[in-house]
């Protein structure tokens, strides 16, 4: 994606293909969505569970930028802030509910819940490589989500976090137009 400056592509095959196999599995199992967490229950609950990170991250973003004097609140963030929880909840499915999930429910590895979110959690992080303040942001983030998702098994109101927090902390504080470099290759 980064290499070859196809960011569009990438982020739309890569949504379509899990969106394809969310549809396909539930064919198969029409309680696969609520096992995986996309289910109203626990909304509520997640987003209260986050609100203190929530509200750190929005005082650290919004402080960061007043201090540094960026220029938010520019037009091309506002389509970015509508997409991005999109691909928020795409990330949030495959961190949490697949690999997360899946070392959770694999008896033979013998993690307890806590060495699940430490172990996913820095795997996130790494993903995010090579930028250490984004890959600090989401080692956090992906702390808390895992933590909620474990207790309460919504990946809405994950997603929907994920690209609202991660849209702002990438915009103002790694200053990335997502909306710019989504478009680059035009």
């Amino acid at each position: 994606m980064d290499w070859l400056e196809l960011r569009v592509f990438y982020i739309f095959s890569v949504c379509l293909f899990w969106t394809l196999y969310i549809l396909k599995r539930y064919q198969v199992n029409r309680d696969i969505l609520r096992d995986w967490g996309f289910r109203k229950p626990g909304f509520k609950r997640t987003l209260r569970f986050c609100l203190p990170f929530t509200v750190v991250t929005l005082i650290g973003i919004f402080g960061y930028e007043i201090f540094y004097n960026n220029g938010f609140l520019k037009w091309n963030l506002v389509p970015v802030l509508a997409l991005y929880p999109l691909w928020g909840i795409i990330q949030q499915f495959l961190m949490i509910s697949v690999i997360a999930g899946n070392m959770r429910a694999v008896s033979s590895l013998n993690m307890s819940d806590n060495h699940v979110i430490l172990v996913v959690s820095l795997l996130f992080s790494i993903v995010h490589y090579p930028d250490l303040i984004l890959m600090a942001f989401t080692f956090v983030m992906e702390l808390f989500f895992i933590s909620a998702y474990f207790r309460w098994r919504n990946l809405w109101a994950l997603g929907i976090l994920h690209g609202w927090l991660g849209g702002l902390f990438l915009y103002l504080v790694v200053h990335r137009d997502l909306w710019r470099e989504l478009w680059m290759i035009f």
